[in-house]
């Protein structure tokens, strides 16, 4: 590491507080030993015109104008009340961080923030200097007045990377904006505690033998910030006893690379306890892994479970001769690239769900809580966590399924999110008896709705005047997959259609995989009409739903009509895809399979001697399709049924006559 010669630079700043010739040969900065070295260390808040290394090579051989400009920055005085401090202090030796590394090279830069952590815990004493505090005594309460926007403390505690420069070194002495000593570490644990939320024992004793779980110790960099996203991720290696290579420009992806190496160096599976923000994720599935910090903000208290302990919670549901490797099993899980591969023990949240599982960690939020529970979705056989509420009623004893151990791949890496916009056209709905009674969310209230990856679930109600029964129309996006799902309900009318469409809103949403599975069957390309038909409750009438997807705009138009049906035909709520050449032709009228004002042509046909008419397939349709026989095979049943109603009635009437 390279270190400030205190000795020097404090004679080259009294001869030119003197007036005094200023020695260029004089090395101010050299490299030395970590571990043989005694030194001191600075942790500060950076400021806007640090003296970095450059400027501190090149200090001595600068004209009078540009030393004076630099000597008079507090950034330059910050270095030089250390530099007193550690010669009072008897240390021949400091290190400042933005003067000691050559940050224009990257490899040195790099190989600086992997050895920071164990050089601020080899340092004999670390001055942290709180720049923001005029006071002679340390603050101990809250003061959002004179620190509005860091929490309510000063700065220091607020920035990413002192939170190591806290932790590592043994000896924190704490100095003011004045350079007086306001206390040391040890003796403000209290405070210090009451402050980060890091243990008074990791305070007064280091991590050594008291190492917490990686969970506990993500919290305790919740409210902290860095200059630039990838900081959040770098600030933390230390800590957590991994390395990797630095990458500025990946973004959030260093969090996620940083977990990578953490699994790949210990089998803590605290990693996965999230705590999960609605109002940062919405309701979704992401990958495993958090985006940052602040995913762990209720982990303060978090711990890891004796393996035994963690067993007896579900070894009464595992076969007999499986409970030996138990331990071993639980105990690894490798990276691969298909996900994480851990055997994990799970059940359906919901009772025959094939879709929602809970999963138990070997790990409790706190002393004598049973095991962490995390929500999984599976996807194409893959599990995502679930960030949202699942359970609307609660579960009866009889209803819980038994945990059963299983080798699952958790996904690292979210699924595709992108925002789909619908355009919906409800016209012959309302033409056809019915009334619109609420939405969810409700600020949509046109025609026209774009669903987000925090807001992907819209639904829409409406009630049958006929029969007063609800009709829920619901839109949504999974796993990158955009679906529609249609709920004809057979209740009567609720009493709040308000309270009605936030409970069906809870309840679609822990189906939303199914439904986007079920479309996403039929769907097989861009290019294509899906139609799906359901028979409405309590009346002759059939709904159908058609969608289509613009490849040059993106917009998903649908299209609700109601029709009557008086011959009763099966109708199976499944999804038929039409396959249509050139659907982005605006003079393709999708909705009704024709070409506008082409000629039709008809042929005719007889079933048990009743005479019809087809029309020909408009151009573009592929009349061949399953989807196209399907339709056929529809329309003759449903035109037979007719027939054999009418010979019914003409063998009653005949009947009837003699």
């Amino acid at each position: 590491m390279r270190l400030i010669d205190v000795k020097a630079f404090l004679e080259r700043e009294s001869f030119m507080r003197d007036g005094k010739r200023v020695d260029r040969r004089v090395k101010v900065l050299e490299s030395r030993d970590d571990d043989a070295t005694a030194y001191a260390i600075l942790s500060h808040r950076w400021t806007a015109q640090e003296v970095d290394y450059n400027e501190m090579v090149k200090f001595a051989k600068m004209d009078k104008e540009g030393k004076d400009e630099i000597r008079q920055r507090d950034s330059y005085q910050k270095i030089l009340q250390s530099c007193e401090q550690a010669q009072n202090d008897g240390y021949e030796w400091l290190w400042v961080d933005t003067c000691c590394i050559d940050k224009r090279n990257s490899a040195e830069l790099s190989e600086a923030i992997n050895s920071m952590y164990r050089w601020y815990e080899n340092a004999k004493v670390c001055y942290a200097y709180l720049h923001d505090v005029p006071s002679s005594s340390f603050p101990t309460a809250l003061d959002y007045e004179s620190y509005s926007d860091f929490n309510g403390w000063p700065e220091w505690f607020s920035r990413g990377w002192t939170l190591q420069e806290l932790i590592a070194p043994s000896n924190v002495q704490f100095f003011n904006k004045n350079w007086q000593c306001i206390g040391d570490k040890r003796t403000l644990a209290l405070t210090l505690h009451n402050i980060t939320g890091i243990p008074v024992h990791i305070l007064t004793h280091g991590l050594c033998g008291n190492r917490p779980c990686i969970a506990q110790m993500m919290s305790w960099a919740v409210r902290r910030t860095t200059t630039r996203v990838e900081d959040r991720a770098y600030s933390l290696m230390g800590l957590l006893d991994v390395n990797m290579p630095m990458l500025y420009g990946e973004g959030k992806k260093a969090f996620h690379r940083l977990q990578l190496e953490v699994i790949r160096a210990s089998n803590d599976q605290s990693i996965f306890a999230l705590s999960w923000d609605i109002t940062k994720y919405g309701t979704s599935s992401h990958g495993i892994l958090a985006d940052d910090p602040s995913d762990f903000w209720s982990c303060g208290e978090m711990e890891l479970m004796d393996p035994d302990e963690f067993i007896q919670f579900f070894k009464g549901d595992i076969p007999e001769e499986e409970r030996d490797s138990l331990e071993d099993r639980l105990g690894t899980f490798p990276v691969t690239n298909r996900g994480i591969q851990i055997w994990l023990p799970l059940r359906p949240m919901i009772v025959g769900s094939l879709t929602f599982f809970e999963a138990w960690l070997p790990c409790r939020r706190r002393p004598l809580d049973p095991p962490m529970t995390i929500n999984l979705v599976l996807w194409e056989s893959n599990y995502y966590t679930w960030r949202g509420p699942l359970l609307t009623d609660p579960v009866l004893p009889s209803e819980i399924a038994p945990w059963q151990l299983r080798q699952v791949y958790l996904r690292y890496q979210d699924p595709p999110h992108r925002n789909a916009t619908f355009e919906i056209d409800d016209s012959a709905l309302i033409e056809n008896g019915f009334t619109y009674r609420a939405a969810r969310p409700m600020e949509f209230t046109g025609d026209t709705l774009t669903l987000t990856s925090t807001n992907a679930l819209c639904i829409k109600v409406y009630s049958d005047n006929l029969t007063d029964t609800p009709l829920v129309v619901c839109l949504g996006q999974s796993f990158g997959k955009d679906w529609i799902h249609v709920v004809s309900d057979e209740s009567n009318p609720p009493s709040s259609w308000e309270d009605y469409t936030n409970r069906e809103y809870l309840r679609i949403r822990l189906a939303m995989p199914a439904h986007a599975h079920h479309m996403n069957k039929a769907r097989s390309g861009t290019e294509q009409v899906c139609i799906m038909r359901t028979r409405l409750h309590r009346t002759t009438r059939i709904l159908q739903v058609s969608s289509v997807v613009w490849k040059r705009s993106g917009m998903h138009e649908v299209k609700l009509e109601v029709f009557h049906d008086p011959g009763f035909s099966d109708v199976s709520g499944e999804w038929t895809a039409l396959h249509v050449i050139g659907t982005d032709d605006p003079g393709c009228d999708w909705r009704g399979l024709m070409i506008l004002d082409q000629q039709r042509t008809y042929r005719s046909y007889k079933i048990n001697r009743v005479p019809g008419h087809f029309s020909a397939a408009p151009d573009g349709v592929e009349p061949l399709t399953r989807a196209s026989q399907d339709i056929c095979v529809t329309l003759q049943s449903h035109l037979f049924g007719i027939e054999m109603k009418a010979q019914v009635l003409r063998q009653m009437s005949s009947r009837a006559t003699s």
